[in-house]
């Protein structure tokens, strides 16, 4: 089985691709967007979740603000799929593509490069926070970054 990633890794990630953005480590796990909002005392519409669906066979990571849903209509329209055809990954689905558990994903640094879209409000925010890579800690960084790294596609996929 492979080694579990943590925020050590997603620091290594950071680091090796000079990216701005910073590991925020918090004192306690912060199950809910309303929980980390308190805590990192920010607007709930800056936290981000990092989502693994799968698209037939295909993963695919969609981000979008920790407040929305994301709409599988206009998800699997915008992959050009039937939406029978896109699901929610199952948790272990999720580590084994990305190497993170549920709750700690960050947007980036994952075992293997997925096709990422970013929901278009997202895109527009600009400072968020995601996961750090352990359920104790938060991610900061700017709507450009993220852009940046994934090479995301922008798209109206929330509800």
């Amino acid at each position: 089985m492979k080694t579990t990633l943590s925020s050590k890794h997603l620091q290594t990630f950071i680091d090796t691709h000079r990216l701005a953005a910073v590991i925020l480590p918090m004192s306690a796990h912060t199950a809910t967007v309303g929980d980390a909002a308190r805590a990192l005392g920010v607007d709930a519409d800056s936290i981000i979740k990092s989502l693994v669906f799968m698209a037939g066979e295909q993963p695919i990571l969609v981000i979008n603000n920790g407040m929305a849903r994301v709409d599988r209509k206009k998800l699997a329209a915008c992959l050009g799929m039937n939406r029978k055809r896109v699901k929610f990954a199952r948790a272990e689905q999720a580590l084994a593509v990305t190497g993170y558990r549920v709750g700690s994903m960050p947007p980036f640094g994952h075992r293997e490069d997925l096709r990422t879209l970013v929901d278009a409000d997202t895109a527009e925010l600009d400072t968020l926070y995601g996961g750090g890579g352990d359920i104790d800690a938060m991610m900061q960084l700017s709507s450009s970054e993220l852009l940046k790294v994934t090479h995301a596609e922008v798209a109206d996929i929330s509800e």
